[in-house]
């Protein structure tokens, strides 16, 4: 049966208080290749129909966010001998976008106590973004055996990565290829734009080098875009936006990376998707990609389902 953690329902830590800046949003948006135009303070004005006065917040800089006071919570109430007794190697995200964050908005981050199951092993919790009167971001963060998102799905077979072209189609496959290095100078830049403390994950003098799980899943943005650039989308007239993502990182990988490692990450899609918008409102035009991020050749560092909906279809549903 599942139980909640007596002493983290006795001694949670308040909710913290953050806010971006716009400086926040170039750090994370430069150290990804991230060039959605919503994060360009002059570009998103000449987005059609952007109701934001100004840049938007990245969905991973909140993820990351997430992530990373995760960690804390772990830490805290000694989570991790629990996740390594039973060999949760799995990070799982189950996240929904509500709103849009803008730099300069005070926001909270709720992470609820800890749902403890034991068939089969599991830690769970539900995690909060708010700013004043809106949900920002709304899901869960699971530890689990397994991975949650596609787990008996995976890309192969497949020729060899090493030697397939960049920014284009795998040979006899589905799947858009866009080939990325693992940096931890841009990987620092990026847990620093999203509030985090980056001496928690790299520390030269102490030989520490931790990618984060949301770095190597944070580089699926600049892949989503060239592969949109690539199908000719134009950006500015046809405005896209994050509605919900589902991602398993397998910590065990991560853990491992360092800086020049190879991530192939893969793209296939858009498939029509049934889902919903925001806060259970049905988004008309949703998209569904399914992506891979592999490490080693051929071993699976992430899977995600990206649901991603025109900008116009979010608004007539609000």
């Amino acid at each position: 049966m599942p139980h909640r953690r007596k002493d983290a329902m006795a001694s949670m830590a308040p909710d913290k208080t953050f806010c971006f800046r716009q400086i926040h949003v170039d750090a994370a948006r430069n150290s990804t290749d991230d060039f959605n135009p919503f994060h360009e303070p002059r570009r998103c004005r000449d987005i059609r129909g952007n109701p934001y006065a100004t840049a938007i917040v990245l969905g991973f800089q909140l993820e990351l966010l997430i992530e990373h006071e995760m960690n804390l919570h772990r830490d805290m109430y000694d989570e991790g001998e629990f996740i390594a007794r039973h060999e949760l190697h799995f990070s799982n995200y189950q996240l929904t976008f509500a709103n849009a964050l803008l730099p300069d908005e005070p926001f909270r981050l709720e992470v609820k106590p800890t749902l403890v199951k034991s068939a089969p092993p599991t830690l769970s919790n539900r995690v909060v973004i708010r700013k004043e009167e809106a949900i920002v971001m709304i899901g869960y963060k699971r530890e689990t055996a397994e991975p949650l998102v596609m787990p008996e799905r995976s890309p192969g077979p497949l020729p060899d990565l090493g030697q397939a072209e960049d920014r284009a189609l795998v040979p006899g496959t589905t799947y858009f290829l866009k080939r990325k290095f693992m940096n931890t100078g841009n990987a620092k830049n990026f847990v620093v734009g999203s509030l985090c403390d980056q001496g928690y994950y790299f520390d030269e003098l102490e030989d520490r080098v931790n990618f984060p799980d949301m770095f190597p899943v944070s580089l699926l943005s600049c892949a989503l875009l060239e592969k949109a650039m690539k199908e000719q989308h134009d950006f500015m007239a046809n405005p896209m936006v994050y509605v919900a993502h589902s991602i398993s990182v397998d910590r065990r990988l991560a853990r491992s990376l360092r800086s020049n490692d190879v991530l192939n990450v893969l793209v296939e899609g858009p498939n029509i998707a049934e889902g919903d918008a925001g806060l259970g409102k049905s988004a008309a035009g949703e998209m569904l990609f399914n992506c891979f991020g592999l490490v080693q050749d051929v071993q699976i560092l992430y899977r995600a389902e990206v649901h991603i909906a025109p900008l116009h279809s979010i608004l007539s549903c609000e």
